[in-house]
């Protein structure tokens, strides 16, 4: 996709009434035939806050292996200040080892990458106060460090975190997310749903302030009428809509026949 394509369809959804405009955490194409285009994702979002008014600017999910903890504490609060408040920070462990064996990045072991997420979370925390900040980690410390400016939202930009694996993600939501995104049914998540609330009772949180996120295909109008519905009923609070191939009008379609329903309830 062209960078002229993807400013359009960014505005569109602007104009339609969607909340937030979401973009993918990765260097190149996981997808289809090759070669592809992509851009990376923090940058990207800088630019379109330059380009939008409105709409929330989001990466679903950033992945912690692809930029130090304090870099994107920095980057984040550059385009939150950018966006006068626009930005939703998305983190996961990252997991698409082929991108990163190409391109020479490191990929550490399933563990070192969920201590890399908690590190990430416990930094970009800290940091985002303002105050000079030590911190001994598993994979980062830091010694004395502080970022300012701090963040146009307070006390911070929303924290999502994704994936629902029961040893290290869900706990990790309890602990530190605003919003919980993850994949499947109202029925499929419901085992995960039920351990997230315990989890955040367990670490002193209402489960109630732990938004509830999910994802919702467009290519079928009338099947994302009723998974919307049922999303609704489940108490989910925000999905994330794919682009459909059937483009602009099925876009358009949805935001005239679904979206009011869904964001009035």
């Amino acid at each position: 996709m062209s960078w002229d394509e993807l400013v359009r369809r960014v505005k569109l959804a602007e104009d339609l009434g969607f909340d937030g405009v979401w973009g993918f955490d990765h260097l190149q194409p996981m997808y289809g035939e090759g070669p592809g285009e992509t851009f990376e994702g923090m940058t990207t979002l800088a630019a379109l806050a330059g380009v939008t008014s409105r709409i929330r600017l989001g990466l679903l999910v950033t992945g912690v292996t692809y930029r130090h903890p304090s870099m994107l504490a920095i980057q984040a609060v550059t385009i939150d200040h950018a966006s006068h408040g626009r930005l939703e920070l998305s983190l996961g462990a990252a997991w698409f080892d082929k991108e990163h064996t190409e391109l020479g990045i490191p990929f550490p072991a399933t563990g070192e990458r969920f201590d890399l997420l908690e590190d990430a979370l416990e930094i970009v925390n800290r940091l985002w106060t303002g105050e000079v900040v030590s911190y001994e980690g598993k994979q980062v410390s830091l010694v004395n460090a502080q970022v300012r400016p701090v963040p146009v939202q307070q006390p911070r930009p929303p924290i999502w975190i994704g994936g629902q694996g029961p040893k290290r993600t869900l706990p990790l939501v309890a602990r530190y997310a605003d919003v919980w995104h993850a994949w499947g049914s109202p029925k499929s998540l419901a085992e995960s749903n039920e351990l997230l609330d315990k989890l955040a009772e367990e670490a002193g949180r209402d489960p109630s302030a732990i938004m509830r996120a999910s994802s919702l295909s467009l290519d079928e109008l009338d099947t994302a009428k009723k998974h919307a519905a049922k999303w609704a009923e489940a108490n989910c609070g925000y999905l994330v809509c794919g682009w459909p191939d059937a483009g602009d009008a099925q876009v358009e379609r949805f935001a005239r026949e679904v979206l009011p329903a869904f964001t009035s309830g």
